[in-house]
């Protein structure tokens, strides 16, 4: 049987990479996209490989129009055929800065990477999964979008950051209303704190935090965690759901007394 064909944005390294190497595992396909030169994604690449599964790698930036149009045309011409988009790519504001002093410069760039990049690369794959669903009305094809607590939790000091994840959460809804009739599903994994490279500058903060009690399950995330989420959706486990959102944040999400 033709293996599915997954598409991971800002999958280089982290939570992406993490993805890649689940979906790799359970007889995906992938294609790596990220802004990063291509030989800091070889290492990922490799790790790919050595599960079996057949992969590139494009830089492309999903804030980019045409550079998101180059991305589905290359996939199309290796593959032709994506079965599941992963929209991972995210950036946090270069400088944090309370709301009250934000800047309009820092909004916009915050919200065309993490909000306008992955709605339009959405809008763009589900026209191309909807042509393909005509033709192979047996396969089901389905969008995850990466959130991020955020999406429901202020923080002052990145107001842009939050409204970026919010919309993401609005954007799973919509789509999920519009994409249902052709039996194209999209979910939502919304990751709390997740130990990566990112988030080395502030393990201390957080490792306090999460020993005082910040989590019930009192750990740091993995890309494991997040993987084992997105695969769940990317096997067909939940067939009746869409628009749904897992939460991977340890329990953060419950309100506690």
């Amino acid at each position: 049987m033709e293996k599915q064909v997954a598409l991971i944005t800002g999958a280089s390294r982290g939570i992406g990479r993490g993805i890649a190497e689940k979906l790799a595992e359970n007889e995906f396909n992938v294609v790596i996209d990220d802004i990063v030169d291509p030989s800091q994604a070889e290492e990922t690449l490799q790790a790919i490989k050595e599960k079996g599964a057949d992969t590139f790698y494009v830089q492309a930036d999903i804030s980019n129009p045409e550079q998101r149009k180059s991305l589905v045309e290359q996939i199309k011409a290796r593959f032709g055929r994506l079965d599941l988009l992963v929209n991972n790519a995210g950036v946090a504001p270069k400088q944090r800065l309370d709301i009250l002093e934000a800047t309009e410069d820092s909004f916009d760039r915050v919200l065309t990477i993490n909000l306008k990049g992955p709605y339009f690369l959405t809008q763009l794959v589900a026209n191309w999964m909807i042509e393909q669903k005509k033709q192979h009305p047996e396969r089901t094809p389905k969008v995850v979008n990466i959130s991020s607590i955020s999406a429901f939790t202020s923080s002052p000091s990145r107001g842009e950051y939050c409204v970026s994840k919010a919309g993401v959460s609005m954007m799973t809804a919509l789509f999920a209303d519009r994409l249902a009739e052709y039996g194209i599903c999209v979910y939502e994994v919304r990751p709390g704190i997740i130990y990566t490279d990112m988030t080395t500058p502030v393990k201390a903060k957080y490792d306090n935090l999460i020993a005082n009690g910040l989590t019930p399950i009192k750990r740091w995330g993995t890309p494991e965690d997040i993987a084992r989420a997105v695969l769940a959706f990317a096997t067909d486990l939940l067939p009746f759901s869409t628009g749904e959102i897992i939460n991977v944040d340890g329990g953060f999400h419950l309100r506690r007394l």
